[in-house]
């Protein structure tokens, strides 16, 4: 990816946060991914994390599925050879929030092993091809996070 390409993301995914919490989740929480090889409705979540070392409030949006009653994320960062701030943040952390549309949840997490974690990954290729190529772009073997809501939160605010 490019500078420009970067900023250009950084400005996009900006927008889509400001837009979803602005709106309190009633806008912003399906997507038209038809322009980047996803699908014209697809669905994102907003992940609140505290940072491990910073001790500072990150809200991230972020694409997600569902299976079996639980959320589905995919630490990509678009096929960089490092995870995420907000993985390391999340494996640092009992519990995070999420919100998906007009609902705030807090959750614990876990990632899926073996056989599970083959499943979910080809269930989270169909949501969004492009993890595919983000695969074959690094040598790490990216995370997937599954997340189980329980008690109700506030939706997240800017």
């Amino acid at each position: 990816m490019t500078e420009v390409d970067a900023a250009s993301t950084r400005d996009w995914v900006t927008d889509h946060l400001e837009e979803y919490l602005s709106s309190g989740g009633a806008r912003g929480h399906v997507l038209d991914l038809t322009s980047v090889g996803g699908h014209a409705f697809t669905t994102h979540c907003l992940i609140k994390v505290v940072g491990r070392t910073s001790g500072r409030v990150y809200v991230t949006p972020l694409i997600y599925g569902n299976v079996a009653g639980e959320i589905v994320i995919v630490a990509s960062k678009g096929g960089a050879d490092t995870d995420p701030q907000w993985y390391r943040n999340i494996v640092a952390s009992e519990t995070i929030g999420v919100q998906i549309a007009t609902q705030a949840f807090e959750a614990t997490w876990r990632e899926p092993e073996a056989e599970e974690r083959h499943q979910v990954w080809a269930y989270m290729t169909h949501l969004y091809p492009p993890y595919l190529g983000y695969q074959t772009a690094t040598t790490r073997h990216i995370p997937v996070v599954m997340l189980r809501p329980g008690r109700p939160i506030d939706v997240f605010t800017a």
